[in-house]
């Protein structure tokens, strides 16, 4: 008999309990419908536990498919207790009532310290796999490189790889998803090198990996050649690989392969559209996506939330306000409720335009969700740019403001930015003070360029890169002719206390100027330079690369944290609205 639902399993249950004694058949219609029970979207964890403890001497089977359920559930805590008890009990003197934990228990457990984020946890069961003899198991390898992993110790996942004699696809596949998911990419990159020299064939799961830390990166030559091996391969028609292809052009800045990408995808999903329609948002062709979106809609594809947020993105870079405020409301038509994520792109869009006053009294009557501290940091930015300096004195003031999370920083350095601005250092001097009370560092601003397969990554004033000095000569160079076009540093974007001639020496260390040196040096005339930038680019460095563009002859293409800037003659993509 198939079970479907909950009330075909119980009736079954009960069928089963009036049968009479037990037998191979009870036994394995029992195990059937308590496997429905635990592991089906139809079914009742409850029940399923129910079963396992009227059960008088249940094997293992049934405790590693209950840890399993539990590690699935919305409270993976459970997954950990029931397992403890399992571990408690093969340590009592008389063991055998609850069977002991074998190879198949620790990945299920190991899947609950993940989803908990339960390091100590997981360090704990690892010495116990250690104990029990399970090291030179693949599985509970992979299991501990996926635990570490989503833990967000990378190191220790590693760790854990290099120690393994036995690799298969899915430790590499781990391993280097792990680093794409903790923000090292560029490792990610690397260790997907070393698989391919290894002789281990990537599958989907890989490639979607690769190709993520090739679209956080910027590496596109990689990430073409990864597009190679899917074209040989012939997965092009899978839909999560067609839609990693077209996110990793899309954010390398090859908006025209991602578009072919697309064209050529056969079965479009929901997210294949939403990549689609996101990368052409960001890329400030926001007709486009509009377009895209109404295609979407006419295929009978139904958006989901991520969705609604490249349609707003779109919107927000277009300052289309009117239409970004139509789509918000028009959420409920597809029955998806508005998050913090799509208010925060219609406060944006409102501070773009300069429309302070109307931000703030969307964010004051924001219904149901309550404003979160970036909804009012992004005001006080605008404040910032538009020179609303009575505006941002109250809102310093507001007691939003002042439930700053104190593991964030971006709060106090916007803060004592705006104190700065109105040339208040004590309390700038007090936002830092705090910072180092509680610990805190400001992330610093970075820009990555791939040349020639290697991704090279820049901070402010940085001098560690073996071409240092070239790449600074060329700076200097740079500078004296953009100077000679009319370039003067906006030594007002520097808010510290020291002279104009040092302030613009900082704005001149910027990482994308540094980058784009590394890149002129490095590159043929005529090519396209590639930077991506982990912050919003700065008025300075923007005027910077208009001029660049212009006296070199070069397309300048930077993803900054919020949009695509394509810098040609002297002009840029976004209409210096960003």
């Amino acid at each position: 008999m198939e079970i479907s639902t909950m009330a075909q399993a119980m009736q079954l249950h009960a069928r089963v309990l009036k049968s009479g004694p037990e037998d191979q058949t009870h036994a394995q219609t029992l195990s059937k419908l308590f496997t429905f029970s635990a592991l089906s979207t139809s079914g009742d964890l409850t029940y399923a536990r129910h079963i396992l403890t009227t059960l008088r001497t249940p094997n293992s089977y049934y405790y590693n498919t209950m840890i399993r359920a539990y590690s699935d559930s919305p409270d993976p805590t459970r997954s950990i207790t029931l397992f403890l008890a399992m571990h408690c009990r093969e340590e009592e003197p008389e063991p055998g009532v609850v069977p002991g934990p074998d190879k198949f228990t620790y990945p299920f457990v190991l899947k609950a310290c993940s989803k908990l984020r339960h390091t100590q946890m997981g360090k704990q069961i690892h010495g116990l796999i250690f104990k029990s003899g399970f090291m030179s198991d693949r599985y509970v390898n992979n299991a501990l490189i996926r635990m570490y992993a989503g833990c967000g110790d990378s190191g220790l996942a590693l760790k854990v790889f290099d120690e393994m004699s036995d690799r298969d696809v899915v430790s590499w596949t781990s391993v280097i998803d792990g680093f794409v998911d903790n923000d090292r990419p560029i490792e990610a990159i690397m260790l997907f090198e070393k698989m391919m020299e290894s002789g281990v064939d990537p599958n989907e799961a890989t490639l979607v990996s690769v190709l993520r830390a090739c679209a956080d990166t910027g590496a596109l030559s990689i990430g073409q050649k990864v597009h190679d091996f899917v074209k040989e391969r012939n997965l092009s028609t899978k839909a999560n690989v067609g839609t990693a292809l077209i996110d990793m052009y899309a954010k390398c800045g090859c908006i025209d392969n991602a578009r072919r990408v697309f064209n050529e995808t056969m079965d479009k999903d929901v997210f294949a559209w939403t990549a689609m329609i996101s990368g052409l948002a960001s890329h400030g062709l926001s007709e486009e996506a509009m377009e895209h979106f109404e295609q979407m809609k006419s295929c009978s594809v139904k958006p989901d939330e991520r969705t609604m947020t490249a349609v707003l993105s779109a919107c927000r870079n277009a300052g289309w306000i009117g239409k970004g405020l139509y789509h918000l409301r028009s959420m409920k038509k597809y029955k998806l409720r508005p998050t913090i994520q799509h208010y925060g792109c219609i406060v944006d869009m409102f501070v773009r335009a300069g429309q302070l006053e109307e931000a703030e009294q969307f964010i004051r009557k924001m219904i149901p969700i309550d404003p979160d501290v970036v909804l009012w940091r992004t005001l006080l930015w605008g404040c910032k740019i538009h020179g609303d300096v009575e505006r941002s004195k109250r809102l310093v003031k507001d007691v939003e403001l002042l439930k700053m999370d104190a593991r964030d920083c971006g709060s106090y350095i916007l803060l004592g930015n705006v104190y700065a601005a109105t040339g208040n250092w004590k309390e700038k001097a007090k936002m830092r003070e705090l910072m180092n009370q509680r610990g805190l560092v400001k992330t610093p601003g970075s820009s990555r360029i791939e040349i020639d397969g290697l991704v090279h990554e820049f901070t402010a004033g940085d001098s560690r890169h073996v071409e240092a000095e070239t790449i600074y000569a060329k700076l200097d160079e740079i500078e004296q002719n953009v100077r000679r076009e009319g370039y003067d540093p906006k030594v007002s974007e520097v808010l510290l206390e020291i002279d104009d001639d040092e302030k613009a020496s900082q704005l001149l260390h910027h990482s994308e100027k540094l980058a784009v040196s590394f890149g002129l040096i490095k590159t043929n005339p005529g090519t396209v330079i590639r930077i991506v930038k982990n912050l919003r680019s700065c008025e300075d460095c923007h005027s910077f690369m208009k001029l660049i563009s212009k006296l070199y002859q070069r397309e300048i293409i930077i993803r900054d944290r919020i949009r695509y800037h394509h810098f040609m003659d002297g002009e840029c993509s976004c209409g210096d609205r960003w």
